[in-house]
């Protein structure tokens, strides 16, 4: 048996004389202080997490742990680096050699070391979505799929697919099945081309975002040298925001800490949303299962909020059946001011609410940097886009580009703009391009022909498009797309004379752009919803001239900068924010705006046949983190009608969520106009 020999640390002497009992919370000491072994610890909404985390490395150093023994991992390299400058600003020891960043970082810088056992050589490259979308392509083209004959996901799609496959370990049917059941008949060939692109990744030396884990893992499951060279490096792992990790992410962590199994996670299961890109929220509910001889913390002294936002939470989240039970306990004094749940008539009585307390709570003295919309789907600002753009006032989104200025909307736009004026080329060009075998070369051969035939030789549209449009030379792989494009502008312009903006959206939909979305586009589902949210409001038109007018107006005119971008200090700007983007910030004031059921939660939620509601329940954590954002005032708000010129209004069922907690423990606003008899 070998002779143990300990070396000394390398690091000063001495301690950082961190007084730890003063600078904690009785809860928050006991995590930061814990004995070897594995822990958990629960860390409430607004409750100290990084402190939690950044003590505790402090501490772990002060007793004599090596800066190059203790692995901390992170979501995002700001959280890494946020955390490691705090420890370095605590103690006086060299803290550079500490490991900390992305899993993602941790799991490159291992490769590097050792890939060629992987297969690589230590210069390969890492390719970003470009890159991926290119080398997807030339898979898809060596692999023998005619997609002439089928509409096969786009490149972008299928790195999405195989990403959900690497990072769940469920199958590519599984995938299909659930997530994009319109591709299941094509699951043999996209299943040849993930083997293609697998292959072509090492002939190529090269490796893509999910392959820095995947390969990290697949590196130290195969070599039990290195596995055990690692696992005696890290004596002590740390595991920022637990809840969020997926099979891959888990697998990694359990392998770097099962030697001495001084593991450490920090999370919070009411925040766990991330279900979609492939975390497994059972992770943190069954580590201690996992892990017997886990010791278990709950850090619940919340610094962000008042007491009355806190009942709310508390209450709101208390419904749920699986979760680590804990009630949060605010540090501040209660401030006299309920939150407010505010029932409007519709989304554009709605907007104006938001609009006009917004400039009330400014003139009360709230900066409006520190105030946020917050809202289930994108789509859902559109009215409130409108209305902040109309009273001037400036607006940041987190949740992605204005609502007018996705692609998606773009492209809808694009086909209008074509049967009002036969002579847009830009428009002409961008859907020809959406078509199969049309590119920049071939899409400006086709405006020359189009420019030559008699569509565009009068001042209204041609009794039929598809009689002229058949006559066209198109590649053949776009024949069949290039003909229903035809029959989608007959429906646009029926006889001759212009339908109205809905009935060309719903032209268009049901034509060859929906097909073109579902193999483009990952989140179609949510793009969808857009375009049905665009529709409702085209119906307050009826000239489709006008409505493109102001869709214009709304989102810039291109080239432009919109009227948010040419603020030089963004920060003087209202957020609107999806509530997943929301996660981890916070403002003093905060409407969560759409909280009818079909919206938030979202109707696919509702109509799932779950009998554990796993899909309500993180609806509902959701929700949970919606509330908990904010810091002093909240409004909750919910439209009684959606106004449809077709159908009439539509009643909207308050959330669901909004029954969840006592009516008490909000002050409900009676919104009317002056001059009304209310």
């Amino acid at each position: 048996m070998a002779r143990r020999y300990n070396l000394e640390s390398s690091s000063p002497q001495g301690s950082s004389n961190i007084d730890y009992k003063s600078e904690l919370n009785e809860q928050q000491y006991a995590a930061v202080t814990a004995l070897m072994g594995p822990s958990l610890v629960i860390a409430g909404a607004g409750s100290g997490k990084t402190r939690t985390l950044t003590y505790r490395v402090a501490y772990l150093l002060d007793n004599g742990i090596g800066a190059e023994n203790i692995l901390l991992l992170t979501f995002t390299n700001k959280a890494a680096r946020e955390m490691l400058d705090r420890v370095e600003d605590l103690v006086p020891f060299d803290t550079t050699s500490i490991w900390g960043g992305t899993f993602h970082s941790v799991g490159n810088r291992i490769l590097r070391r050792h890939s060629e056992k992987v297969g690589l050589t230590r210069s390969f490259s890492i390719m970003d979505r470009e890159d991926q979308k290119d080398l997807m392509s030339a898979c898809v083209a060596s692999s023998g799929v005619n997609t002439k004959e089928v509409r096969f996901p786009k490149p972008e799609l299928l790195a999405t697919i195989f990403s959900l496959s690497e990072n769940t370990g469920e199958s590519i049917q599984d995938i299909l099945e659930y997530r994009y059941p319109y591709f299941l008949d094509l699951k043999t060939p996209i299943n040849k081309v993930r083997k293609e692109y697998q292959k072509r990744k090492i002939e190529t030396n090269s490796a893509d975002f999910d392959d820095l884990l995947i390969l990290a893992v697949k590196l130290l499951e195969e070599n039990k040298d290195l596995l055990e060279l690692y696992q005696n490096q890290f004596q002590f792992v740390l595991v920022d925001e637990y809840q969020d990790t997926n099979e891959v992410q888990s697998r990694l962590i359990a392998l770097l800490s099962g030697k001495h199994q001084n593991l450490m996670v920090v999370g919070d299961d009411a925040q766990s949303v991330y279900s979609w890109r492939g975390a497994d929220f059972e992770h943190i509910l069954q580590f201690e299962e996992t892990y017997p001889k886990a010791k278990t913390f709950k850090i619940e002294t919340n610094y962000r909020s008042v007491p009355e936002v806190l009942e709310l939470a508390n209450q709101a989240i208390s419904v749920n059946k699986k979760q680590f039970k804990k009630n949060l306990k605010a540090n501040r004094p209660k401030r006299g001011q309920l939150p407010a749940l505010v029932p409007v008539n519709d989304p554009n009585t709605q907007a104006s609410f938001v609009a006009q307390r917004i400039l009330e709570l400014r003139d009360e003295g709230i900066e409006l940097e520190e105030i946020a919309v917050l809202y289930r789907a994108h789509y859902q600002a559109m009215e409130l886009q409108m209305e902040l753009t109309n009273r001037g006032i400036p607006f940041n989104i987190t949740s992605g580009l204005r609502f007018f200025e996705q692609a998606h909307i773009k492209d809808v736009a694009a086909f209008m703009k074509l049967a009002v004026n036969r002579k847009d080329e830009v428009a002409f060009k961008r859907i020809a391009r959406m078509l199969p075998g049309i590119g920049v070369v071939s899409a400006s051969k086709l405006w020359g022909e189009w420019l030559k035939s008699p569509i565009v030789r009068s001042d209204n549209p041609p009794d039929s498009f598809s009689d002229h449009l058949e006559k066209f030379k198109v590649p053949s792989k776009s024949r069949n797309t290039w003909i229903q494009f035809g029959y989608t502008m007959d429906e646009m312009a029926p006889d001759g004379e212009l339908a109205s903006p809905r009935e060309m959206i719903s032209s268009i939909l049901g034509g060859v752009y929906d097909d073109y979305m579902r193999s483009k586009f990952t989140n179609y589902d949510n793009r969808i919803q857009d375009l049905e949210q665009l529709k409702r409001y085209s119906e307050q038109f009826e000239d489709t001239a006008e409505f493109l007018s102001q869709l214009a107006l709304l989102s810039g005119v291109e080239g432009e900068p919109t009227r948010n971008n040419e603020r030089e200090d963004k920060s003087e700007a209202v957020t609107l924010s999806s509530v997943h983007q929301a996660k981890g910030l916070e403002w003093r004031a905060v409407f969560v705006i759409w909280l009818t059921d079909g919206m938030f939660p979202n109707s696919r939620v509702i109509e799932e046949d779950d009998e554990e509601e796993s899909g309500l329940e993180e609806e509902r954590r959701l929700f949970y983190v919606a509330v908990t954002r904010a810091k002093d005032e909240l409004y909750l708000i919910h439209p009684y009608m959606w106004p449809s010129s077709r159908t009439g209004d539509v009643m909207q069922r308050p959330s669901r969520f909004l029954e969840d907690f006592d009516s008490e423990l909000v002050e409900e606003w009676e919104v009317g106009s002056i001059g009304s008899s209310w």
